[in-house]
């Protein structure tokens, strides 16, 4: 398949997928991506790029309040769901011998675009661990000392949480100083400067640019 097909696969398949979403269609969107998106040709990638650019416009009709919060809660949770069975799906990638820590700030309930990070981070060949929501400062730090991660990322989605990851950053910095560390999140994306500010190593708005700065950072191939 050539990349010109597959993208027009992709981009209509992302299209099915968002109206099943929109519908509520747990079933049908779980079809489209598990049978539909192999029978296309897509690879785990594809699909996890699908799944994401899917969940982006998701996000940005809630912005736009064009649906409501219940709806964006319903369109994330089927996401979650058909995330959970592509990733069974992908071939072990070659570990690149670098290990990834990737948490949501404490306080901060919006877990998935940290999800797709971790997993695109994993497919790429990292080994990643994945704290999931609203992790504690105390805790961080205790993952941190016993994972003693290459990397550490901090995902925050809603600007009120910004104190928290900034409280985050220095409980880190104050411990470990050269440890690499990113930001990302859609705080990232309403503050393009945030990462700069807080003195973070990377920060990005989506998972394909943290794997490509990760990859940059840590000195290891695409």
């Amino acid at each position: 398949m050539t990349a010109a097909v597959q993208l027009d696969a992709a981009e209509a398949l992302m299209a099915s997928y968002l109206r099943a979403q929109l519908e509520g269609d747990r079933r049908e969107a779980l079809r489209l991506i598990v049978e539909e998106g192999f029978e296309r040709g897509l690879t785990c990638e594809d699909l996890h790029k699908v799944i994401r650019h899917a969940q982006s416009e998701i996000g940005r009709l809630w912005q736009e309040d064009r649906i409501s919060i219940a709806q964006e809660h319903m369109a994330t949770a089927i996401s979650q769901l058909v995330l959970s069975h592509v990733y069974q799906y992908a071939n072990p990638p070659a570990p690149n011998g670098k290990k990834v820590l990737v948490a949501c700030v404490e306080g901060e309930l919006h877990e998935f675009p940290a999800r797709l990070v971790a997993d695109a981070l994993d497919l790429a060949g990292f080994e990643v661990r994945y704290l999931g929501a609203s992790v504690p400062h105390g805790g961080l730090l205790q993952m941190i000392e016993a994972e003693k991660p290459d990397l550490l990322v901090l995902s925050a989605t809603m600007t009120f949480n910004v104190p928290q990851l900034r409280s985050a950053v220095a409980h880190v910095r104050a411990r470990w100083t050269t440890l690499p560390l990113a930001v990302g999140g859609g705080v990232c994306a309403f503050s393009p400067g945030l990462a700069t500010e807080l003195g973070a190593d990377l920060g990005g708005t989506d998972a394909d640019q943290l794997v490509a700065l990760a990859r940059q950072r840590l000195g290891v191939g695409s």
